[in-house]
């Protein structure tokens, strides 16, 4: 039987729901319920699903729980070295423009790993990363807007992470109810969890791939 050429996953512009909270971010673990789950489509592609990748909005931003299981290996982290590393980035595009293939001002990147800062690389690391080809890059995030813990389990590790509305150019849910948007979960040792497509697309600088999350439930 001949194989498939055309991944799967790239047959369908995906629109999944992106749940409000009250609460997007506070000292306590977030605690996400399955209700705030983010459905991924790699498993159409028969990928390995080993992240359960949850997240809510509200008028102040965006905030996400990862939770990484099945490592036999140590998490690796660096901050110096983060398109290396054990961790999760996420693509924002707050007009969900889908017909364009260079990212516009209004397009983000963002990475977060659960360790990989500080003297012995404990703390974790949470920044802003430029798109390549994008025709205008969206306004730089001010030291310390996102926040991100990490928790090291024995399989793995639990990262939370926030983007504040402050950090996301065209943020306005009142006037705009969808944000284009795509996540990959990285690790040196279980490959990449991506919502749909799989990296032998351009998924790092092209939103006509990225899906779309719905703001619901305010």
């Amino acid at each position: 039987m001949a194989k498939s050429v055309l991944s799967p996953s790239f047959l369908f512009q995906y629109s999944v729901p992106f749940t409000y909270r009250e609460k997007i971010w506070h000292d306590r673990p977030l605690g996400y319920t399955d209700d705030y789950k983010l459905r991924g489509f790699g498993e159409l592609d028969s990928r390995k699903q080993f992240a359960d990748v949850r997240g809510g909005w509200n008028e102040r931003g965006i905030s996400f729980s990862v939770l990484v299981s099945g490592k036999r290996q140590p998490v690796w982290c660096r901050e110096s070295r983060v398109d290396e590393s054990d961790g999760f980035q996420i693509w924002i595009d707050t007009r969900a423009t889908h017909n364009v293939h260079r990212a516009t001002r209004f397009c983000h990147r963002f990475v977060f790993l659960p360790i990989g800062a500080g003297p012995s690389y404990r703390n974790p690391v949470g920044d802003q990363l430029l798109i390549n080809r994008a025709r205008e890059n969206a306004n730089p995030v001010r030291p310390g807007d996102l926040r991100v813990r990490g928790t090291l389990t024995k399989d793995g590790y639990l990262l939370e992470c926030c983007v504040p509305a402050t950090s996301l150019t065209g943020y306005d849910p009142s006037e705009y109810d969808k944000l284009g948007f795509f996540y990959a979960v990285m690790d040196r040792e279980l490959g990449w969890q991506t919502q749909s497509v799989n990296t032998q697309f351009p998924i790092d600088e092209d939103p006509s791939i990225w899906s779309t999350l719905e703001l619901v439930g305010r």
